[in-house]
């Protein structure tokens, strides 16, 4: 009598992805923005012990916030684009370039803070001017890169759990914002220095520093706020209802930005 064989079940694909795991490129990108947040840490306690002014453009404050801020924007794409579906090629040149941007803009900016001069809009000098124009070259190409991501995760759905995808496309959106808030306060800074008013330049960009500060670390809490609620026990339903709620609190913080900002402006 012939036996017959029964196949194992077959189990369901699951409707995500695994957790991405990062290649070599993208933990020396990781490092990277590991080290310029400690450059501003270790700042910090330069200003606690050397003093000066917190504002004005030339402070500890700039290479302290400009360290930790471009850290955690380096950490946080380098861990976002993992969802976007990009070629695995194309994403780790893009992020190679966007890390070496990252600590050339951080390293510039640390210099002149040293030098006790203006890192940015100061043309007094032909050094001070090289700096000044490598570090608006060096904001141009992070608006190009950042920008190709965003529209990527437009283009097709990104990966990863529950309430993910729309906390990757929300956080780049939102950096956009920030993108353009960026670009205007060093047009506007470069339009003032140009026509002579080199102290109005430097005080130009007050405005806008809020709604640029709010809008730039969307990428890094939406999406972070994604992968905690995957990690709880609640129901699909209730974690994209808590995503929506989140996207629209953070939403509604960037609009206060910017009517704040038009007002002073």
């Amino acid at each position: 009598m012939r036996t017959t064989r029964t196949r194992p079940p077959t189990t369901a694909r699951p409707l995500t992805r695994p957790e991405p795991s990062l290649r070599p490129a993208e933990w020396l990108c990781c490092a990277t923005g590991a080290l310029l947040v400690l450059s501003g840490c270790l700042h910090l306690l330069v200003f606690a012990v050397d003093g000066g002014p917190w504002d004005g453009p030339v402070s500890w404050r700039k290479p302290v916030t400009f360290g930790i801020s471009f850290g955690l924007t380096l950490i946080a794409i380098t861990w976002v684009t993992t969802y976007v579906r990009v070629g695995a090629r194309l994403r780790t040149a893009l992020l190679v370039v966007f890390a070496a941007d990252c600590v050339v803009e951080v390293g510039g900016i640390t210099l002149q803070a040293w030098r006790r001069v203006p890192s940015h809009l100061d043309m007094e000098t032909g050094f001070d001017t090289a700096v000044s124009m490598m570090l608006a070259v060096g904001g141009g190409v992070l608006v190009v890169l950042l920008t190709v991501f965003a529209v990527a995760s437009f283009r097709s759905r990104p990966a990863g759990p529950m309430g993910m995808p729309l906390a990757v496309r929300s956080g780049f959106a939102i950096l956009l914002v920030a993108l353009a808030s960026g670009a205007a306060m060093i047009a506007r800074g470069v339009v003032l220095t140009r026509t002579g008013h080199q102290e109005a330049a430097y005080h130009s960009t007050a405005p806008l520093k809020p709604l640029h500060g709010v809008s730039l670390h969307a990428v890094l809490v939406l999406p972070a706020l994604a992968w905690l609620l995957s990690r709880t026990g609640w129901s699909d339903k209730a974690a994209q209802r808590v995503m929506y709620g989140a996207v629209g609190c953070y939403a509604t913080a960037v609009v206060a930005a910017g009517v704040l900002a038009v007002l002073t402006w």
